[in-house]
């Protein structure tokens, strides 16, 4: 199967498990339960590709060339190339697919081939520190099982987190002068498109959270 389509299908699973006990539940799905199923659902996906970052780091860094020669030769996106790679059940949870995403990606950006850098640490950090609070948040959003408080407070932790930290690391993306290494194209598709919902859903993530706060009910979620 294409790590592509394998990746969304992992998506895919996740979210629809809460949305339909979500629809079971409160008769009804509300659109913006549904975004942020869809964001919970894919952060702990990435939070696995970045657990993977930080355990194959080495790899990544000598799969790098890889990646550069293989545009220098084809031509082709290394995003969509890997993208369309096959993989065999066997390889489904292995480190090494999924790092190959970064090994990929630093053809765009070349911060993650060095741990040094702000993008692979916060990145690291993402993975290792939100992966059980996104499960807990995404349980609540879903169940109702924390009060409407306390999801709230920990959905404003969160937000805020993700929304500072993809901010802090497009700014310095810009600051390096990394753009200049790469095409519009890439720039908008692979840089700002792929981490623009890391900051608009976090944002409408922060304003659902404090209604939650202030009203002390899940309304804001159609419940």
């Amino acid at each position: 199967m294409p790590a592509g389509l394998l990746a969304a299908l992992k998506i895919a699973v996740l979210a629809a498990l809460g949305i339909a006990h979500r629809g079971y539940w409160h008769g009804g799905i509300d659109i913006t339960y549904v975004v942020f199923a869809l964001f919970l659902s894919t952060n702990l996906v990435i939070c696995f590709w970045e657990i993977c970052l930080f355990l194959r780091r080495d790899y990544i860094e000598s799969r790098f060339a890889y990646w550069q020669q293989q545009r220098l030769h084809s031509g082709r996106s290394p995003a969509l190339a890997f993208l369309m790679t096959k993989v065999p059940l066997r390889s489904v949870f292995s480190p090494d697919t999924w790092a190959d995403v970064w090994a990929a990606y630093c053809v765009y950006d070349g911060s993650y081939a060095d741990r040094r850098s702000y993008g692979f640490n916060v990145d690291v950090g993402n993975g290792v520190i939100t992966a059980i609070p996104t499960l807990i948040l995404y349980a609540a959003f879903t169940t109702e099982f924390l009060s409407p408080l306390a999801a709230g407070i920990l959905g404003i932790m969160f937000f805020w987190q993700w929304t500072y930290a993809t901010s802090i690391y497009l700014a310095s993306f810009f600051i390096a002068k990394r753009h200049r290494d790469i095409s519009r194209g890439e720039l908008y598709g692979m840089i700002l498109g792929f981490n623009a919902p890391w900051i608009l859903c976090p944002l409408l993530g922060l304003y659902v959270s404090i209604r939650l706060v202030v009203e002390g009910s899940y309304g804001v979620l159609g419940g």
